[in-house]
C-alpha cells in the first residue's frame, strides 16, 4: 500500500501536471471503485483541479465549485500518466481522467477490487475522511507520545494505525523500528521516555530520507511504479538476507495478509519472535534465539 512518502510524491508530481488545469473528461471503467453516489461522478468535468491534498494515505482532487474526489489506493491501487493521444484503459484501469496535457489513469492490480474513489462536496463532506491521527512530520515529542500512549498495543501496531498516527504502514514502520532498534513486539505501555525520543527521532529521519529519496527519482518521470519493497530498505521484505548493520539474516512474523520484518540482534536482544502459526505448531519446539534456529537449520534431524 502507498504510504505517506509516497503518497506525499504522487500529490507533488500530480500538482505539477494538473494543478490549474480543467478535467476534460472523466471515465470509470469499473463501477465498483466508485463509492458515492451524490454529486455524479460526471460533475467533476469541466471543473478546474485547485489543489491537491493528502489525508492519511488518501489523496484529495480540490476541483472549483467546492467539489472534492477522494481516492484510497489501498494495496494494490496506483496511478499512471499517459501522454495525450496515448491509448488509456485495459484491463486494470478503473478509471481515467482527460486533462489538456495528458491523462491521468487510476489502476488496480489483482482480484481483489480494494481501491475507492469519492465524489463528495464541501468542507464539511471532506472531513469524514479524517480520521483524526498525528501527522507525525509535523508533532513534537509530546504529541507523538501522547498518540501512542492513547492505547497499549504492540508498537508494530499503533505505528500502523490510521487512527492513532497519519500515513506510516507495514513497510515503513518495519524501517522505522529498525532505526530505533526496538522491538516491533513491545507493547506501548513498556515505552520508556527515551525509548519514545528515540523512536519519534527514527519515524522522522526516515519518513524524510525516503520522501527526498523517492522526490530525485521523481524528478526524471511520473512515479508510476510505486512498491513497498526496495532494495534500499533494511529490513522490510528482505527475509533472510543480511542486516545492513550487524549482518544477521533479517527475520519475520508472518499475519493476516501482512508480514513484519526486523533483526533479531538490532530489536529484540537476541530472541526470535514467535510466528503466531508457527509456534502454534511447533508449541515447546520452537527455537528461542537466532543460533537455536540457525543450529536447527543446519541439523535438521
Amino acid at each position: 500500500m502507498p504510504e505517506l512518502p509516497d503518497v506525499i510524491i504522487y500529490i507533488e508530481s500530480l500538482a505539477s501536471r494538473i494543478a490549474g488545469r480543467p478535467l476534460e473528461r472523466a471515465r470509470l471503467f469499473s463501477p465498483f471503485v466508485l463509492r458515492s453516489v451524490s454529486p455524479a461522478f460526471s460533475s467533476i468535468e469541466g471543473k478546474r483541479v485547485t489543489e491537491l491534498r493528502r489525508l492519511g494515505k488518501q489523496i484529495v482532487f480540490c476541483f472549483e465549485n467546492d467539489l472534492f474526489m477522494v481516492v484510497h489506493l489501498m494495496i494494490a491501487g496506483r496511478f499512471q500518466w499517459k501522454a495525450k493521444g496515448k491509448a488509456v484503459g485495459g484491463r486494470l484501469g478503473l478509471a481515467s481522467f482527460n486533462f489538456p496535457n495528458g491523462t491521468l489513469i487510476l489502476t488496480e492490480a489483482g482480484s481483489k477490487k480494494r481501491a475507492s474513489l469519492h465524489i463528495v462536496q464541501g468542507e464539511d463532506a471532506l472531513k469524514r475522511f479524517n480520521r483524526g491521527a498525528l501527522e507525525v512530520m509535523d508533532s513534537t515529542l509530546e504529541e507523538f507520545a501522547h498518540a501512542l500512549r492513547k492505547e497499549n498495543h504492540t508498537l508494530k501496531r499503533s505505528l500502523t494505525d490510521p487512527r492513532l498516527l497519519s500515513g506510516i504502514g507495514n513497510a515503513y514502520s518495519d524501517e522505522i523500528l529498525h532505526r530505533a532498534r526496538l522491538s516491533p513486539m513491545k507493547l506501548t505501555s513498556k515505552l520508556t521516555g527515551g525509548e519514545i525520543a528515540t523512536l519519534h527521532a527514527a519515524a522522522l529521519s526516515t519518513m524524510n530520507e525516503w520522501i527526498e529519496r523517492l522526490r530525485t527519482e521523481a524528478q526524471k518521470e511520473f512515479p508510476s511504479k510505486v512498491t513497498a519493497f526496495r532494495p534500499e530498505m533494511a529490513v522490510h521484505g528482505r527475509y533472510g538476507k543480511p542486516c545492513p548493520v550487524c549482518g544477521a539474516p533479517v527475520q519475520r512474523i508472518v499475519y493476516a495478509e501482512n508480514e513484519c520484518n526486523y533483526c533479531v540482534t538490532c530489536q529484540t536482544n537476541g530472541k526470535l519472535l514467535a510466528d503466531r502459526a508457527m509456534s502454534r505448531l511447533l508449541k515447546e519446539d520452537w527455537p528461542r534465539s537466532l543460533d537455536e534456529w540457525e543450529e536447527r537449520k543446519s541439523h535438521p534431524d
